[in-house]
């Protein structure tokens, strides 16, 4: 049996930045991280779209806010440090009704107050400037946003904490965690190592404290551990179009719209990668599957999970025409197309083709609200208090992954008092 001081549980970006903030800050302890797949980052950390964002959207003074501007600026530093490729190719958040200017100035003010840098206010002029294709009455220009393929940064993280000293251990897909038994003749061993991960194929580690940062099976993970069942993981797929080579030309940088406060998520965008491809998208649909990236990707269980949960069940009934015009576009591409003919109208039908999709563990409570921010989850008595659930970690979170990190890593300090 495999013994150590503190296991890991997730081999996505949240989990491997905290387990390596806490193995640089705790060299002496021994720490474990376990992954259910063969790679590390193999969900939603290699399956989005790959920018490094600014901070302009959260609320002043909110944790999201101040995790992405620290992150983004960390994140920077660390791709210089370990010389890892990245982008600064800016974006542009556009206008294309009069009537979004003034939802336009007001994210303006909320980026300047959460210190975001360089951000300006351009007209027509000053959009062609930066993207001659695009069309737009104004936006607004960050040239702090770049993009980064994150997959490759979250293996980095990976890289550093085995080379401190740290062991990853992947196919084991836990399902069960749980106090020992006292051991027989009331030996020492037993008590040092009170707590016992096991996987399906009936491996077992033994450790002093366990964090879990399960993505998509996060509420899964803290239900076997005995803690509550909320806030709930519902997945939503983003489906993806990609822009034909030849048309790569119409698109320089990010092009975002202005979010409408009406809808839950963001709407389409326009997004380069860094291998020179266009995304463009992604809609937002209910995933049948947590981990399906395809149409038809079907789970029975996980799709029973869902619509049993009164909160899916209460955002369906509060966003049901933009939901049905979602599915509709995901479905029929020209749809999604006429969207991204409104800021780049030489788009059509035949310049694009369907491209990759990811799912987004989305956290609902059962008043059908997004969580929007941490949700950490611990519990009472002898497990409970050995056991630290990352239920929800704060959107943009690859962005944010290096300042998250050092957040969860505070938690746990103070939790399991290191």
């Amino acid at each position: 049996v495999t013994t150590c001081d503190v296991a890991v549980v997730g081999g996505g970006i949240v989990g491997l930045a905290t387990v390596r903030e806490l193995i640089l800050r705790h060299p002496s302890l021994s720490f474990i991280l376990l992954e259910k797949e063969k790679e590390l980052a193999a969900h939603q950390s290699g399956h989005n779209s790959g920018v490094i964002h600014s901070g302009i959207y959260y609320t002043p003074g909110s944790l999201k806010a101040r995790l992405c501007v620290r992150g983004a600026t960390l994140a920077y530093e660390y791709c210089e440090k370990k010389g890892l490729p990245y982008n600064r190719c800016g974006k542009l958040i556009v206008a294309v009704e009069q009537e979004e200017i003034p939802r336009l100035k007001a994210l303006y003010e909320r980026g300047l107050q959460n210190n975001v840098r360089d951000l300006s206010m351009v007209d027509t002029k000053g959009i062609r400037e930066r993207e001659p294709y695009c069309r737009g009455v104004m936006a607004l220009d960050s040239p702090y946003t770049g993009i980064v393929d994150w997959r490759m940064v979250a293996l980095r993280y990976g890289t550093d904490f085995k080379e401190a000293g740290g062991t990853v251990v992947t196919e084991y897909e836990v399902n069960d965690i749980s106090m020992v038994k006292e051991s027989a003749a009331g030996s020492t061993e037993g008590m040092k190592y009170p707590i016992a991960i096991r996987d399906k194929k009936g491996n077992e580690v033994r450790c002093r404290y366990v964090l879990t940062c399960g993505g998509l099976y996060s509420d899964r993970l803290s239900q076997i551990s005995g803690c509550s069942r909320e806030p709930r993981i519902v997945p939503f797929r983003g489906d993806y179009l990609v822009l034909k080579p030849e048309k790569r030309y119409l698109v320089k940088g990010n092009i975002y719209p202005v979010p409408d406060p009406r809808f839950p998520f963001l709407g389409v965008h326009f997004t380069p990668r860094m291998d020179g491809s266009i995304w463009l998208g992604p809609n937002a649909v209910l995933a049948f599957k947590r981990e399906g990236y395809k149409l038809y990707d079907f789970n029975a269980r996980d799709f029973a999970d869902a619509l049993s949960f009164r909160g899916l069940q209460k955002l369906v009934m509060k966003n049901i025409s933009y939901g049905i015009g979602e599915m509709y576009r995901g479905i029929f591409i020209g749809a999604q197309v006429k969207l991204l003919q409104k800021y780049i109208p030489e788009i059509t039908l035949n310049d694009v083709l369907r491209g990759p999709a990811g799912v987004r563990a989305q956290a609902l409570d059962r008043d059908g609200n997004l969580v929007d921010d941490f949700v950490f989850d611990g519990g009472v008595g002898d497990l409970g208090s050995r056991v630290l659930h990352v239920r929800n970690a704060p959107s943009p979170a690859a962005t944010s992954s290096l300042a998250i990190a050092e957040m969860v890593a505070d938690e746990v300090e103070s939790r399991f008092s290191l």
